[in-house]
């Protein structure tokens, strides 16, 4: 199932007022209310807010809870989110891995499971696994396939947001076009949404560590370069799906005959993702594979890696700055493997970035290692999904459903 085709997705008309969806998202904090303070924040009637209070009860997505509030008269009842009477199974597919996570309403992990799973395996096979080991983790979280409010599944590449068709992703083979929300709606009944892990990656980061900043750049260095870009809260996936793609920007005057697998040169990859770090790093006589080794190498001490990381970050702080000057954030939070060798790579990316830079861009800019580390993209996924089927309209139109059933 895509997005356009969540239960609820449309938009009340014009001038509609606001149904208990709308009420049910001041409740999604977890702090517990009484009717009168929710009708003192809506100003709506209290007939009105124990209506739509009610129905949100007896749909179990909110509870009574603990003791009522007493102020001299009738102790008033106090409601919250019941957190637990849904989960979420969000996925994160990688190009060596896959990690899944089951949540509940409140986007607190209630299980996790990771295996080495290579994405060139294929979708049937990759998907295979996630319906199995997806549906065994629901289980060990105390819930059953029923009690899935959706899933959420990031890919390592190019992705159609409103399909969840992966579209030539380039270390992917086999992907393209493949219908992941249908092959995934064989096991689950519920929601199934699909968008690049990068993005994903960024809505984890954001929601885990940075949920008071508006603007906000996530960087993922790894066997491929790309960014998620957090715009006034918001995921901005641009008008494609393809905003973020860093990895094949060219590098402005750097190794510009450096063919890239996208069938360019010079790209930003092609100088400063783990692969080709590691490549010119054995052609200095140093036997090191992919990020992994150059980070292991970094952490051994071992001069060539830690210079040849500095010069990937230098690579990367010159695109970056660009990204700067067009898009202002406040926070630019680099992860994925590569980051592991730590400030070597981030002092590269400070030094371009700042020298590149105008000084009003940068006055306030932190430019900091990824806190989530490798869970940010499974949260993110998690994120995505609650905010799809828990938005106002499509509360709305699952108590509807109920009604009607």
């Amino acid at each position: 199932m895509t997005t356009d085709q969540l239960p609820g997705s449309a938009q009340p008309g014009p001038g509609a007022a606001p149904g208990a969806g709308a009420l049910f998202q001041l409740l999604r904090d977890g702090r517990a209310r009484t009717r009168a303070e929710l009708a003192q924040i809506t100003s709506l009637a209290r007939s009105t807010v124990a209506t739509r209070v009610d129905a949100l009860i007896r749909s179990g997505l909110v509870a009574p809870v603990g003791g009522a509030v007493s102020t001299g008269g009738r102790p008033s009842a106090r409601f919250a989110i019941n957190a637990t009477s849904r989960v979420v199974l969000a996925v994160d597919v990688g190009a060596s891995h896959v990690s899944l996570v089951v949540t509940d309403l409140s986007g607190l992990v209630l299980a996790e499971h990771a295996e080495a799973l290579s994405v060139e395996a294929g979708p049937e096979r990759v998907l295979a696994v996630v319906a199995e080991r997806g549906t065994a983790l629901v289980e060990t979280a105390g819930h059953t396939t029923q009690d899935l409010a959706g899933v959420g599944i990031g890919l390592p590449g190019p992705v159609a947001h409103d399909t969840g068709r992966p579209a030539d992703p380039p270390i992917m083979p086999g992907w393209h076009d493949h219908d992941v929300p249908a092959t995934l709606a064989r096991t689950f009944a519920a929601p199934v949404l699909v968008d690049n892990d990068v993005n994903l990656m960024a809505l984890g980061e954001h929601r885990a560590h940075w949920s008071r900043v508006d603007h906000l750049l996530f960087v993922k260095v790894a066997t491929g370069i790309g960014a998620g870009i957090i715009a006034d809260h918001r995921l901005d996936r641009g008008a494609q799906g393809t905003a973020g793609d860093l990895g094949h920007v060219q590098v402005p005057g750097l190794d510009a005959e450096a063919p890239c697998r996208c069938g360019n040169t010079g790209c930003l990859e092609a100088v400063a993702a783990g692969p080709a770090v590691a490549a010119r790093l054995r052609e200095q006589g140093l036997d090191v594979d992919g990020s992994a080794g150059v980070v292991a190498a970094v952490q051994a001490g071992e001069l060539l890696a830690v210079h040849a990381v500095r010069q990937a970050g230098r690579d990367l702080g010159a695109v970056l700055a660009t990204c700067v000057s067009l898009l202002n954030p406040s926070v630019i939070v680099v992860g994925g493997e590569l980051a592991e060798a730590g400030e070597h790579l981030l002092a590269g990316v400070r030094e371009a970035v700042y020298q590149r830079s105008l000084p009003l861009a940068t006055t306030n800019l932190r430019i900091v290692p990824s806190r989530t580390g490798a869970g940010a993209g499974a949260l993110g996924a998690a994120a995505m999904v609650l905010d799809a089927v828990l938005a106002p309209a499509a509360v709305d139109a699952y108590l509807a459903e109920r009604r009607s059933a």
